[in-house]
Protein backbone atom coordinates (compact mmCIF):
# COMPACT_ATOMS: atom_id res chain seq x y z
CA UNK A 1 0.00 0.00 0.00
CA UNK A 2 1.65 2.83 -1.07
CA UNK A 3 2.39 5.74 1.44
CA UNK A 4 2.03 9.48 2.23
CA UNK A 5 2.90 12.77 3.55
CA UNK A 6 1.78 15.98 4.40
CA UNK A 7 4.52 18.62 4.28
CA UNK A 8 3.53 22.45 6.05
CA UNK A 9 6.04 25.28 4.78
CA UNK A 10 7.81 27.52 7.21
CA UNK A 11 8.46 31.36 6.95
CA UNK A 12 9.57 32.65 3.43
CA UNK A 13 6.50 31.16 2.15
CA UNK A 14 4.38 34.26 2.76
CA UNK A 15 3.10 36.82 0.10
CA UNK A 16 0.25 39.17 -0.17
CA UNK A 17 -3.10 37.57 -0.94
CA UNK A 18 -2.44 33.91 -0.04
CA UNK A 19 -5.51 32.45 1.48
CA UNK A 20 -7.86 35.49 0.38
CA UNK A 21 -9.54 33.01 -2.61
CA UNK A 22 -10.28 30.21 0.10
CA UNK A 23 -11.44 32.49 2.54
CA UNK A 24 -13.76 34.49 0.32
CA UNK A 25 -15.50 31.27 -1.02
CA UNK A 26 -15.67 28.30 1.42
CA UNK A 27 -16.64 28.56 4.88
CA UNK A 28 -14.69 26.03 6.16
CA UNK A 29 -11.92 28.86 5.72
CA UNK A 30 -13.73 31.87 7.21
CA UNK A 31 -14.03 29.49 10.16
CA UNK A 32 -10.35 29.84 10.67
CA UNK A 33 -9.56 32.81 10.01
CA UNK A 34 -11.86 34.13 12.78
CA UNK A 35 -10.97 32.08 15.14
CA UNK A 36 -6.75 33.36 14.53
CA UNK A 37 -7.64 36.90 15.21
CA UNK A 38 -9.24 36.16 17.86
CA UNK A 39 -6.75 33.85 19.56
CA UNK A 40 -3.63 35.75 18.21
CA UNK A 41 -5.26 39.50 18.39
CA UNK A 42 -3.63 40.41 15.26
CA UNK A 43 -5.38 41.13 11.66
CA UNK A 44 -4.48 38.18 10.38
CA UNK A 45 -6.96 38.61 7.29
CA UNK A 46 -5.55 42.15 6.69
CA UNK A 47 -2.13 41.10 6.78
CA UNK A 48 -2.49 38.04 4.33
CA UNK A 49 -4.94 39.80 2.05
CA UNK A 50 -3.62 43.25 1.72
CA UNK A 51 -0.19 43.56 3.45
CA UNK A 52 2.18 45.69 2.96
CA UNK A 53 4.93 43.22 2.18
CA UNK A 54 6.69 44.56 4.43
CA UNK A 55 4.52 44.43 7.45
CA UNK A 56 3.48 40.97 6.35
CA UNK A 57 7.07 40.05 6.60
CA UNK A 58 7.82 40.79 9.69
CA UNK A 59 8.91 37.53 11.57
CA UNK A 60 6.26 38.01 14.49
CA UNK A 61 3.28 38.74 11.80
CA UNK A 62 4.61 35.99 8.79
CA UNK A 63 4.30 33.33 11.60
CA UNK A 64 1.04 33.48 12.56
CA UNK A 65 -0.06 34.14 8.97
CA UNK A 66 1.27 30.94 7.41
CA UNK A 67 0.15 29.26 9.95
CA UNK A 68 -3.16 30.44 9.47
CA UNK A 69 -3.64 30.11 6.22
CA UNK A 70 -2.39 26.45 6.05
CA UNK A 71 -4.52 25.28 8.52
CA UNK A 72 -7.55 27.07 6.43
CA UNK A 73 -6.31 25.22 3.35
CA UNK A 74 -6.15 21.81 5.87
CA UNK A 75 -9.73 22.46 7.10
CA UNK A 76 -11.31 23.10 3.36
CA UNK A 77 -9.68 19.74 2.16
CA UNK A 78 -11.64 18.35 5.45
CA UNK A 79 -14.74 20.17 3.90
CA UNK A 80 -14.60 19.48 0.25
CA UNK A 81 -13.63 15.50 0.46
CA UNK A 82 -16.18 13.30 2.05
CA UNK A 83 -15.05 11.31 4.73
CA UNK A 84 -14.52 8.26 3.06
CA UNK A 85 -11.52 9.65 0.68
CA UNK A 86 -10.64 11.69 3.74
CA UNK A 87 -9.69 8.40 5.15
CA UNK A 88 -8.00 7.44 2.25
CA UNK A 89 -5.86 10.68 2.54
CA UNK A 90 -4.92 10.06 6.37
CA UNK A 91 -1.18 10.04 5.64
CA UNK A 92 1.38 8.17 7.40
CA UNK A 93 3.90 11.21 8.38
CA UNK A 94 3.67 14.93 8.33
CA UNK A 95 6.63 17.29 8.41
CA UNK A 96 7.18 21.12 8.57
CA UNK A 97 9.85 23.18 7.63
CA UNK A 98 11.03 25.39 10.52
CA UNK A 99 7.47 26.88 11.92
CA UNK A 100 5.90 24.67 9.27
CA UNK A 101 6.39 21.71 11.57
CA UNK A 102 3.77 23.60 14.10
CA UNK A 103 1.08 22.97 11.34
CA UNK A 104 1.86 19.66 11.23
CA UNK A 105 1.98 18.97 15.12
CA UNK A 106 -1.60 20.70 14.54
CA UNK A 107 -2.71 18.67 11.76
CA UNK A 108 -1.56 15.12 13.51
CA UNK A 109 -3.81 16.13 16.41
CA UNK A 110 -0.41 16.43 18.97
CA UNK A 111 -1.81 20.36 19.84
CA UNK A 112 -4.83 21.61 19.54
CA UNK A 113 -5.47 24.78 16.94
CA UNK A 114 -5.12 27.27 20.38
CA UNK A 115 -2.48 26.41 21.51
CA UNK A 116 -0.66 25.66 18.66
CA UNK A 117 -1.25 29.46 17.38
CA UNK A 118 -0.22 30.97 20.55
CA UNK A 119 2.97 29.06 20.52
CA UNK A 120 3.73 30.44 16.97
CA UNK A 121 2.76 33.87 18.14
CA UNK A 122 5.08 33.89 20.73
CA UNK A 123 7.74 32.11 18.80
CA UNK A 124 7.68 34.83 15.87
CA UNK A 125 7.83 37.46 18.67
CA UNK A 126 10.21 36.11 20.65
CA UNK A 127 12.29 35.45 17.38
CA UNK A 128 11.55 39.23 16.17
CA UNK A 129 13.32 40.08 19.79
CA UNK A 130 15.93 38.31 19.77
CA UNK A 131 17.20 39.30 15.81
CA UNK A 132 16.58 43.66 16.62
CA UNK A 133 18.60 42.61 19.49
CA UNK A 134 22.15 41.35 18.43
CA UNK A 135 22.20 42.61 14.57
CA UNK A 136 22.35 39.27 12.60
CA UNK A 137 21.23 37.28 9.39
CA UNK A 138 21.80 34.51 7.02
CA UNK A 139 23.66 33.75 3.84
CA UNK A 140 22.97 31.21 1.32
CA UNK A 141 25.74 28.90 -0.29
CA UNK A 142 25.08 27.14 -3.20
CA UNK A 143 27.43 23.98 -4.46
CA UNK A 144 28.80 23.28 -1.10
CA UNK A 145 27.84 19.71 1.14
CA UNK A 146 27.88 20.07 4.78
CA UNK A 147 31.28 19.28 5.26
CA UNK A 148 32.74 22.10 2.92
CA UNK A 149 30.32 24.39 4.44
CA UNK A 150 31.58 23.72 8.07
CA UNK A 151 35.14 24.89 6.36
CA UNK A 152 33.66 27.88 5.05
CA UNK A 153 32.25 28.77 8.27
CA UNK A 154 35.41 27.79 10.25
CA UNK A 155 36.98 30.52 8.18
CA UNK A 156 35.06 33.13 7.87
CA UNK A 157 33.81 33.26 11.88
CA UNK A 158 36.97 34.75 13.18
CA UNK A 159 35.71 35.04 16.71
CA UNK A 160 32.11 35.58 15.81
CA UNK A 161 29.11 32.90 15.92
CA UNK A 162 28.24 31.49 12.16
CA UNK A 163 26.95 28.17 11.35
CA UNK A 164 25.06 26.06 8.76
CA UNK A 165 20.88 26.50 9.25
CA UNK A 166 19.03 25.43 6.61
CA UNK A 167 20.22 22.06 4.74
CA UNK A 168 17.42 22.37 2.55
CA UNK A 169 18.36 20.28 -0.34
CA UNK A 170 21.32 18.90 -2.56
CA UNK A 171 23.91 21.72 -2.86
CA UNK A 172 21.67 24.29 -0.62
CA UNK A 173 22.99 25.21 2.54
CA UNK A 174 22.16 28.31 4.36
CA UNK A 175 24.95 29.75 7.09
CA UNK A 176 23.25 32.22 9.97
CA UNK A 177 25.33 34.37 12.39
CA UNK A 178 26.40 37.44 12.70
CA UNK A 179 26.33 39.94 9.66
CA UNK A 180 30.11 40.37 9.50
CA UNK A 181 30.68 37.04 9.52
CA UNK A 182 28.08 36.15 7.01
CA UNK A 183 29.48 38.68 4.50
CA UNK A 184 32.92 36.92 4.83
CA UNK A 185 31.33 33.43 4.38
CA UNK A 186 29.71 34.92 1.11
CA UNK A 187 33.21 37.03 0.12
CA UNK A 188 34.81 33.36 0.54
CA UNK A 189 32.33 31.10 -0.77
CA UNK A 190 34.28 30.91 -3.88
CA UNK A 191 37.23 29.64 -2.61
CA UNK A 192 35.66 26.40 -1.31
CA UNK A 193 33.86 25.35 -4.60
CA UNK A 194 30.45 27.29 -4.18
CA UNK A 195 28.73 28.36 -7.28
CA UNK A 196 26.94 31.08 -5.47
CA UNK A 197 26.20 33.36 -2.59
CA UNK A 198 23.11 35.18 -1.69
CA UNK A 199 22.98 37.49 1.52
CA UNK A 200 19.32 36.86 2.91
CA UNK A 201 16.90 39.70 3.28
CA UNK A 202 15.64 38.28 6.83
CA UNK A 203 15.59 39.77 10.54
CA UNK A 204 18.21 37.68 11.75
CA UNK A 205 20.28 34.96 12.33
CA UNK A 206 17.50 32.21 13.13
CA UNK A 207 18.44 28.75 14.22
CA UNK A 208 21.61 29.91 15.55
CA UNK A 209 22.79 30.19 19.18
CA UNK A 210 21.61 34.01 18.27
CA UNK A 211 18.45 32.64 19.18
CA UNK A 212 19.00 31.88 22.42
CA UNK A 213 16.95 34.78 24.31
CA UNK A 214 13.98 33.35 21.98
CA UNK A 215 14.55 29.44 22.93
CA UNK A 216 14.09 30.41 26.70
CA UNK A 217 11.04 32.62 26.03
CA UNK A 218 9.33 29.94 24.09
CA UNK A 219 10.19 27.26 26.73
CA UNK A 220 8.52 29.26 29.47
CA UNK A 221 5.73 28.87 26.59
CA UNK A 222 5.73 25.21 25.68
CA UNK A 223 5.47 24.39 29.76
CA UNK A 224 2.55 25.92 29.36
CA UNK A 225 0.84 23.72 26.66
CA UNK A 226 -0.46 20.14 26.57
CA UNK A 227 1.06 18.24 23.74
CA UNK A 228 -0.91 14.63 22.63
CA UNK A 229 -0.21 11.20 21.06
CA UNK A 230 -1.30 11.74 17.43
CA UNK A 231 -5.29 11.36 17.44
CA UNK A 232 -8.09 12.36 15.16
CA UNK A 233 -10.83 14.37 16.74
CA UNK A 234 -14.46 12.77 17.12
CA UNK A 235 -16.32 14.21 14.21
CA UNK A 236 -19.76 14.23 12.93
CA UNK A 237 -20.39 12.31 9.07
CA UNK A 238 -22.29 15.65 8.02
CA UNK A 239 -20.50 17.19 5.19
CA UNK A 240 -20.89 20.81 7.13
CA UNK A 241 -18.51 19.39 9.83
CA UNK A 242 -16.19 21.98 10.25
CA UNK A 243 -17.76 24.35 12.79
CA UNK A 244 -14.07 24.86 14.93
CA UNK A 245 -10.72 24.86 13.78
CA UNK A 246 -10.02 21.71 15.71
CA UNK A 247 -12.12 19.88 12.70
CA UNK A 248 -8.87 20.36 10.09
CA UNK A 249 -7.66 18.02 12.17
CA UNK A 250 -9.42 15.30 10.03
CA UNK A 251 -6.79 13.66 9.10
CA UNK A 252 -5.08 12.86 11.57
CA UNK A 253 -4.96 9.52 13.55
CA UNK A 254 -3.13 6.87 15.48
CA UNK A 255 -0.83 6.06 12.93
CA UNK A 256 0.89 9.17 12.11
CA UNK A 257 4.32 10.47 12.78
CA UNK A 258 6.09 13.68 12.97
CA UNK A 259 9.68 13.99 11.10
CA UNK A 260 11.59 16.25 13.13
CA UNK A 261 13.04 19.26 11.29
CA UNK A 262 16.20 18.67 14.24
CA UNK A 263 17.06 15.15 14.00
CA UNK A 264 15.28 14.07 10.74
CA UNK A 265 13.54 11.49 12.72
CA UNK A 266 9.44 10.20 12.81
CA UNK A 267 8.22 10.51 16.12
CA UNK A 268 4.73 9.79 17.16
CA UNK A 269 6.01 10.82 21.67
CA UNK A 270 4.01 14.44 22.66
CA UNK A 271 7.43 14.73 25.13
CA UNK A 272 9.82 14.52 21.70
CA UNK A 273 7.76 16.70 19.96
CA UNK A 274 8.11 18.86 22.51
CA UNK A 275 11.53 18.79 23.22
CA UNK A 276 12.53 19.16 19.63
CA UNK A 277 10.20 22.61 18.92
CA UNK A 278 12.64 24.03 21.51
CA UNK A 279 15.76 22.51 19.93
CA UNK A 280 14.45 23.72 16.07
CA UNK A 281 15.26 27.37 17.25
CA UNK A 282 19.01 27.06 17.58
CA UNK A 283 19.88 24.07 16.02
CA UNK A 284 20.16 23.35 12.33
CA UNK A 285 16.78 22.36 10.43
CA UNK A 286 17.73 19.24 8.43
CA UNK A 287 14.98 19.47 5.28
CA UNK A 288 17.09 17.66 2.68
CA UNK A 289 17.69 14.57 5.42
CA UNK A 290 13.70 14.14 6.58
CA UNK A 291 12.75 14.18 2.85
CA UNK A 292 15.37 11.76 1.89
CA UNK A 293 14.24 9.42 4.90
CA UNK A 294 10.80 9.56 4.06
CA UNK A 295 11.88 8.34 0.91
CA UNK A 296 13.32 5.83 2.56
CA UNK A 297 10.61 5.07 4.21
CA UNK A 298 8.58 4.03 0.87
CA UNK A 299 6.59 7.13 1.15
CA UNK A 300 5.42 8.47 -2.63
CA UNK A 301 2.59 10.62 -2.20
CA UNK A 302 3.80 13.80 -0.71
CA UNK A 303 1.23 17.31 -0.54
CA UNK A 304 2.44 20.40 0.21
CA UNK A 305 -0.61 22.47 1.90
CA UNK A 306 0.16 25.86 2.44
CA UNK A 307 0.98 29.17 1.01
CA UNK A 308 3.75 29.15 -2.51
CA UNK A 309 5.52 25.79 -3.69
CA UNK A 310 8.91 26.22 -2.01
CA UNK A 311 8.68 22.69 -0.66
CA UNK A 312 7.71 21.07 -4.11
CA UNK A 313 10.81 23.25 -6.01
CA UNK A 314 12.69 21.44 -2.95
CA UNK A 315 11.95 18.01 -3.38
CA UNK A 316 12.63 18.71 -7.14
CA UNK A 317 16.21 18.70 -6.53
CA UNK A 318 15.90 16.14 -3.88
CA UNK A 319 14.76 13.26 -5.97
CA UNK A 320 13.59 14.73 -9.43
CA UNK A 321 11.21 11.68 -9.86
CA UNK A 322 9.36 12.44 -6.90
CA UNK A 323 5.29 14.23 -7.44
CA UNK A 324 4.69 16.55 -4.84
CA UNK A 325 0.90 17.77 -5.02
CA UNK A 326 0.17 21.40 -4.24
CA UNK A 327 -2.58 22.20 -1.91
CA UNK A 328 -2.21 25.67 -1.94
CA UNK A 329 -5.18 28.00 -3.41
CA UNK A 330 -9.02 27.62 -3.96
CA UNK A 331 -8.11 26.07 -7.43
CA UNK A 332 -5.65 23.36 -6.38
CA UNK A 333 -8.31 22.20 -3.72
CA UNK A 334 -10.85 21.66 -6.46
CA UNK A 335 -8.72 19.55 -8.16
CA UNK A 336 -8.03 17.40 -5.06
CA UNK A 337 -11.58 17.14 -4.54
CA UNK A 338 -12.04 15.47 -8.21
CA UNK A 339 -9.35 13.85 -8.54
CA UNK A 340 -9.60 12.35 -4.79
CA UNK A 341 -10.22 8.23 -5.13
CA UNK A 342 -9.43 7.91 -8.48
Amino acid sequence: MAKSAFLFPGQGAQYVGMGRDVHDALSAARVIFDRAEEVSQLPIKRLCFEGPDEELSRTDHAQPCIFTVSAALLGCMGTLLPPEKCAALRPDYMAGLSLGEYTALFAAGMLNFDDALKLVVRRGAAMQAAAQARPSGMVAIMGLDEDAAEKLCAASREGQILTPANFNCPGQIVLSGENEACQRAAEKAAEFGARGATVLNVAGAFHSEIMAPAAEKLGEALNDVAFRAPQAPNLADDPSRLAEPADAQVFAGKGVKIVSNVDARPTADPQVARSNLLAQLTDAVRWQQSMELLLAEGVTEFYEIGPGKVLTGLMKRIDRKTKVTLVNSRETLEALADTAGE
